[in-house]
């Protein structure tokens, strides 16, 4: 009997307007290789999305490829964002990165955090 090793699919997607914003912002930041995308825990529900700018990749980092954008994700958060859509809205005179996670199970109010089961 031989054992198939099995490799989950992990998956990180953005909207056509994010990848153009973040297109547009890399452009003005030549150091920059990319936007990483990270977990902190904080709030009412537990986590929270933070976006910072890559100039070296980590040796924990997997890179998303999106349209010429690269996204990195440290390993570590990786089952808390499997399957999530960064999409970039402007809402009024706000324009901010908006994250639809299959993953989250509640989020907070005022939309600052969210709880994975």
């Amino acid at each position: 009997m031989t054992a198939e090793v099995f490799t989950p699919t992990v998956a990180v997607t953005m909207t056509p307007t994010a990848v153009k914003h973040v297109r547009k912002q890399l452009d003005k930041k030549p150091e920059a290789k990319g936007i990483r995308l990270a977990i902190k825990k904080s709030g009412c529900s537990g986590f929270k999305y933070e976006t910072q700018w890559v100039e070296e990749a980590a040796t924990d980092d997997k890179v998303f490829h999106i349209d010429g954008v690269d996204v990195f994700v440290k390993e570590e958060h990786l089952p808390l964002v499997n399957g999530i859509e960064i999409d970039f809205v402007t809402e009024g005179v706000n324009s901010l990165f908006q994250f639809r996670n299959p993953n989250a199970t509640a989020e907070c109010g005022c939309g600052e955090s969210f709880t994975v089961a």
